[in-house]
């Protein structure tokens, strides 16, 4: 079965939730034996560009260092939205943990 890659991300708060479904999506179905850093590897394949690019440069050195403080991809998407997304993303993503 074919499914949609998320399209590159820049950093722009209005994109965030389609590039966190697309990459949910994805890794549900198509990385889902992936250990945690691969599917984060992975994730940050899409990221590049603005401001995204500093972020990346510094998750990118902590996984060179053997600093990955994510347990999960969800908990590492839910970073990503955190930081790009704004109170917005922020409060829906609280209220989907309730």
């Amino acid at each position: 079965m074919e499914v949609a890659r998320p399209q590159m991300f820049d950093g722009t708060m209005s994109k965030v939730s389609g590039l966190v479904m697309a990459c949910k999506l994805y890794i549900k179905m198509k990385m889902r034996e992936a250990v945690v850093e691969e599917q984060i590897q992975w994730i940050l394949l899409y990221v590049q560009g603005r401001s995204a690019d500093v972020w990346k440069e510094n998750v990118l050195k902590d996984l060179e260092e053997g600093e990955l403080k994510y347990e999960s991809v969800g908990k590492f998407l839910a970073a990503i939205k955190k930081k790009f997304g704004g109170e917005e993303e922020l409060v829906a993503e609280l209220r989907r943990l309730e």
